[in-house]
C-alpha cells in the first residue's frame, strides 16, 4: 500500500485473497460432487464415509432380512424414477441436459424386462409406492427451475446405483431369488468407459457454471441421498 498526493494506493497483489480451493476441485466438478458423497456414506459403505448408522438401510447388506414384496416395492418405485429421470433428459427443459441422452447408462428398459420376469413367475406387480412418487414430483419441478440441483440427482441417482447399487442387488439376489442377477445390474458395454463418458460431459457442462451454481448443486446432494434412501428402504418392508 502506497501514497501518491494524499491518495492511498493498494497494489493488486495485497488486495487479491487467496482463492478457495474446493475438494476435488482440481481434477474438474466430478471430483467434487463424488466427494461430497462420499462424506454422506457410513464407514462401513466407504472408506471417505463419515455418516452414523440411523436408518435400517445403512447397516451393512450382510444384516439386511429383505423380502420378495419389499424388493418388488424397490424395483417399481425405482423405475418410475428412472422412467421421469429420461423422460426429462429426452425433453431436455435445458438444453444442457441433452448431452445425457443414451448414454448406456439408463436403466428403464432393463427394469421393464425384470417386472415382467417376476410376473412371469407368478409375483402381482405392485403399484409405485409414496417414497417413488414424492422423488418424481420433486425431480420434475427442479427440472424446470434449477438445472444445477436437477444434475445432482442424475449424477448420484446413476452412478450410485453402478458401484453400491450393483452389490446390493448381488447380495440381495444370494438372500432371495437363488442369487439370479436381474437386468437392472447389466450394461451394454463396458460399464468403466460408459461412466467415464458421462463423468466427461457432467465437467463439460459443469465449466459453463459460475461458483455459486456448483455449489448449489453440490448442497442438493443431502437431499438426494435421503430420497433414494427412502426408496432403498422399501427392500426391507
Amino acid at each position: 500500500m502506497t501514497q501518491k498526493n494524499g491518495v492511498v494506493v493498494v497494489s493488486a497483489t495485497t488486495a487479491e485473497k487467496p482463492k478457495k480451493r474446493y475438494p476435488g476441485e482440481a481434477k474438474g466438478f466430478v471430483e467434487e460432487m463424488r466427494f461430497v458423497a462420499m462424506k454422506l456414506h457410513t464407514k462401513e459403505q466407504a472408506r471417505e464415509g463419515e455418516k452414523e448408522v440411523k436408518e435400517p438401510e445403512e447397516r451393512p447388506v450382510t444384516k439386511w432380512e429383505p423380502t420378495v414384496d419389499g424388493y418388488l416395492r424397490f424395483l417399481v418405485d425405482s423405475k418410475l424414477v428412472y422412467d421421469t429421470l429420461e423422460g426429462i433428459i429426452e425433453k431436455a427443459p435445458f438444453p444442457s441436459y441433452a448431452e445425457f441422452r443414451n448414454t448406456g447408462l439408463e436403466r428403464s428398459e432393463k427394469l421393464a424386462k425384470d417386472l415382467e420376469w417376476f410376473k412371469e413367475q407368478g409375483y402381482t406387480i405392485p403399484e409405485p409406492s409414496s417414497p417413488g412418487i414424492s422423488y418424481v414430483q420433486y425431480l420434475e419441478e427442479l427440472s424446470e427451475k434449477d438445472p444445477q440441483a436437477f444434475i445432482c440427482h442424475f449424477y448420484n441417482i446413476y452412478f450410485a446405483h453402478s458401484a453400491g447399487g450393483r452389490m446390493i442387488g448381488k447380495k440381495v439376489a444370494e438372500k432371495i431369488l437363488g442369487g439370479k442377477e436381474l437386468e437392472f445390474y447389466k450394461w451394454d458395454g463396458e460399464l468403466p468407459k460408459l461412466l467415464q463418458n458421462v463423468r466427461d460431459k457432467l465437467n463439460k457442462v459443469a465449466e459453463s457454471w459460475t461458483r455459486e451454481e456448483k455449489n448449489r448443486c453440490l448442497e442438493e446432494t443431502e437431499l438426494s441421498f435421503k430420497h433414494s434412501g427412502e426408496i432403498l428402504r422399501l427392500i426391507l418392508s
